[in-house]
Formats: C-alpha cells, sequence, structure tokens
C-alpha cells in the first residue's frame, strides 16, 4: 500500500453528445494524471445527460463490453490511473429500465469493481419532479474496491442520504461520491451531508458533481470537493468542468481514529426494527 494516494474530482457538465462528454473526460483524466493523481473519480451520468430520462436506455451496454467501457479502460492504461467511473447505464433483464452503475477500472486497463446504485432518487415540489424508478432497477449490495491497499467505498448520489449504506461497508479509507445533484437539493444538503459522512465515518470523502446547466434546461449542483476525516473541505470547485485535487493521508485517519474513537464506541450495530 502506497504511503498516501493522490486523487482528483473530474467536474463535467454533460450533454446529451456521448462522444463529446468522452471527450471532455478524457481531457480532464489527462490534466489530473499530470498532477499527480493515481484515482479519479467521474461524475454521475458523465457520459450522458440527455434530455429525457429514458434516452440513457439507447446507450445501455452489457456488463464488461461496450464502446464506453472500453474507451475508460483505454484511460485507465494509457494514463496509469484507478478510474472510479461515476456511472453509465447497464442492461438490466428489464427492456425498459437499466442499471445506474460505477465501474471501477485498474491501472491496467481491467474492471475491478462494479456497484449498481441501490437508492433511487425521488423529488417532486411544484414543477420540479424527478423519479428515477421510471428507467432504472435499483442494486442490492454495498461494494468496496481496492485501490493500492485502500478501501474505496462506492457510492452514487442520493445514495448520500442513507448512512447505513456506509456501515454496511465496514470502515474505509475513502468514500466516493459521483453525483448529478439538483440544484435545489444541493444547495440545501450537499455540504453538509458530505461532511456527516466524513465525520461519522472518519474518513475521506471525494465528491464529484455535474456542475452547471445542461442542454436539457436542468441545473446542476457541483461543488465537487474533498473532505478529511475531520470533517473539513479542503477543496472545493463550485461550477464548470475542473479538476479538485486531494490527498489521502491514512496518518491523517489514524490520528482522528485515535484521539476520537467513535467507531470503536459503536453500541447500535444491529438496532432491532420496529
Amino acid at each position: 500500500m502506497q504511503t498516501t494516494l493522490n486523487m482528483a474530482a473530474l467536474q463535467m457538465v454533460s450533454t446529451p453528445d456521448v462522444q463529446e462528454n468522452l471527450a471532455m473526460a478524457g481531457e480532464l483524466m489527462q490534466q489530473a494524471a499530470k498532477q499527480g493523481a493515481k484515482l479519479v473519480l467521474l461524475p454521475e451520468y458523465f457520459c450522458l445527460m440527455g434530455q429525457r430520462d429514458t434516452d440513457k436506455l439507447a446507450i445501455a451496454e452489457a456488463h464488461g463490453d461496450g464502446p464506453i467501457q472500453r474507451f475508460l479502460g483505454e484511460q485507465a492504461k494509457l494514463l496509469g490511473l484507478h478510474i472510479v467511473a461515476g456511472t453509465i447505464p447497464i442492461q438490466s433483464p428489464s427492456a425498459d429500465r437499466v442499471y445506474n452503475t460505477s465501474l471501477v477500472f485498474h491501472p491496467n486497463g481491467s474492471g475491478s469493481a462494479r456497484y449498481d446504485k441501490i437508492h433511487l432518487f425521488c423529488f417532486k415540489r411544484g414543477e420540479e419532479s424527478y423519479d428515477e424508478g421510471k428507467v432504472l432497477l435499483p442494486g442490492s449490495t454495498p461494494v468496496v474496491a481496492d485501490c493500492d491497499g485502500f478501501k474505496v467505498g462506492l457510492s452514487v448520489c442520493y445514495d448520500l442520504r442513507f448512512p447505513e449504506l456506509y456501515r454496511a461497508m465496514g470502515p474505509v479509507d475513502l468514500i466516493v461520491m459521483p453525483a448529478a445533484f439538483t440544484y435545489t437539493t444541493g444547495k440545501a444538503h450537499w455540504e453538509v451531508l458530505m461532511r456527516a459522512r466524513a465525520i461519522e465515518n472518519q474518513c475521506y470523502v471525494l465528491a464529484c458533481g455535474q456542475g452547471g446547466v445542461h442542454p436539457s434546461g436542468r441545473r446542476t449542483w457541483g461543488h465537487s470537493m474533498v473532505v478529511n476525516p475531520w470533517g473539513e473541505v479542503e477543496q472545493v470547485l463550485e461550477e464548470g468542468p475542473g479538476v479538485v485535487m486531494g490527498t489521502l493521508d491514512p496518518a491523517k485517519i489514524l490520528d482522528v481514529r485515535n484521539s476520537l474513537p467513535a467507531l470503536r464506541h459503536r453500541v447500535l450495530q444491529n438496532p432491532p426494527r420496529g
């Protein structure tokens, strides 16, 4: 295991054009690699922010094959990166549903982990309305990936609101959070939830959002950030495409956990259900 891990969140404002989005992702990955990143995180739906929710059905790939996955594997090998590929639509047993899947690629170009988003976003207020369950099937299993010996807990967007998911992972070094938070919910809750997950799990959080106004008219919150185990926001990018760099320092994690051993003080690890 390395002594530290340089990491980067690659904020985007994705469009309905897959090739345009992949080109932007490639440019940002190159920038991050030049700045010393060894792990990069892309946002949710980095490959497509369509005009309609159903647009993602047309580009869904079988797990393990497809142009988007081949692009990611090639970039991982070319740049020597662990790539946590935000999310891409992966085919499901249902013709009219896909999984919203975060894939991890090893620097040798191979896929090393898969996580299907468990919690599906639903929000209705006035004319603003979202219901991911119309086109997505939920996953069911928490996933922890290994990146150069560091334990990386995988999660996506709406998962952020469910702390039991992170408890089920066990102690991790890093939580990754690719997202496409709406401007409304992001303004109200994004930073406080990121800091809460870092504080209660005493680990780093690398959060990567879509950040701007998309061709569909949807506005996403952005504010990609690095949060340390003490809950401090170390770096943030409010809007627009860009790279947010950070360093995972295991000594910082150990210091926080030793000085405030909250993880060892847990009592209700399996609370009864009402």
